[in-house]
């Protein structure tokens, strides 16, 4: 069984091939190692090894092992946020990846408010279609950011996908197709708090892909800390 470093370094020149494939640098890639399931002590290993970004599903997962991670680094929130966890969320975590709603963002909004804290965010767009995924329908995107722009105490940093769950990875590429253009038709958007950094898509399964069609942040958790226990 490979070590976590071995795998780190294996990924990181999978994820420069990608990049190479699509005119970029490795450098241009954020990588969010997702930590779902996996124990602190592992976590620790893997910032040894030179994870800077961990993501969390579950807020109550994330609380208890957060205890244990002293050392600097960046924490996401990738897994759907429910408004009764907001105030907890905002706490833990330096970027929110799954905003869907409205009225999630409000109540972010409002939470951040009273913590006197600006909340950084992606909204999480449901490019498959499928009715079992979270994330905003694509012709809503724009009304959303719209909106979520007027609010005080948030920001929002991109979009995000999870692609179609399938083998056949040639019908997931349109699903990162769809986010990139919807990224691209908002990144000139003159909004104060509307800044297009990060286009967060691609998983342990299809994350070359999504490098392919241009991702600049993937969520990776198998391929660098293998099969959940």
């Amino acid at each position: 069984m490979n070590t976590i470093s071995e795998n780190l370094k294996r990924l990181e020149e999978r994820i420069e091939k990608a990049a190479l494939r699509s005119g970029r640098r490795k450098e241009d890639i954020t990588l969010v190692a997702v930590t779902k399931n996996i124990e602190p002590e592992r976590i620790i290993e893997g910032i040894a090894a030179g994870i800077k970004i961990i993501g969390e599903n579950r807020i109550q997962e994330a609380e208890e092992k957060f205890k244990f991670i002293t050392r600097d680094v960046e924490k996401h929130l990738v897994g759907h946020l429910q408004t009764n966890k907001v105030k907890k969320a905002i706490e833990l975590f330096d970027l929110i990846q799954s905003i869907d709603s409205l009225h999630l963002a409000q109540e972010i909004s409002k939470r951040g408010n009273d913590k006197g804290k600006i909340a950084e965010v992606l909204i999480e767009v449901n490019t498959s279609g499928e009715p079992s995924k979270y994330g905003v329908k694509p012709d809503e995107v724009s009304d959303l950011v719209e909106q979520t722009s007027e609010l005080e105490n948030i920001k929002i940093r991109g979009l995000m996908t999870v692609g179609l769950l399938t083998e056949e990875l040639e019908k997931v590429r349109p699903c990162f197709v769809k986010l990139r253009n919807l990224f691209e038709s908002l990144k000139n958007l003159k909004k104060e708090n509307v800044e297009m950094r990060y286009l967060s898509m691609g998983m342990s399964s299809d994350f070359e892909l999504a490098i392919e069609e241009g991702a600049s942040m993937i969520r990776v958790g198998t391929a660098i800390f293998g099969p959940r226990r």
